[in-house]
């Protein structure tokens, strides 16, 4: 994978949020499904700002982590 990142999320739509987010308005990552280049995920305060591309191995994990509580503290 040689993108990391879009530099402006916003030109991109679709965009959406976990359903495990508050009902909070933008106080939370989206995710972009379906780009060809790994999974975009941006910082919804930002919408206009870059999107963190990773690859769909490193995100799958990191879901998984999340779902087996690994971050919770």
């Amino acid at each position: 994978m040689t993108e990391h990142t879009i530099p402006s999320a916003g030109t991109r739509s679709s965009w959406r949020k976990s359903s495990y987010s508050g009902t909070e308005a933008n106080s939370c990552l989206e995710v972009l499904d379906g780009y060809p280049s790994g999974v975009p995920i941006r910082d919804s305060k930002v919408p206009q700002g870059p999107a963190l591309i990773f690859s769909a191995t490193d995100w799958s994990v990191f879901v998984t982590a999340i779902k087996d509580g690994e971050f919770n503290t």
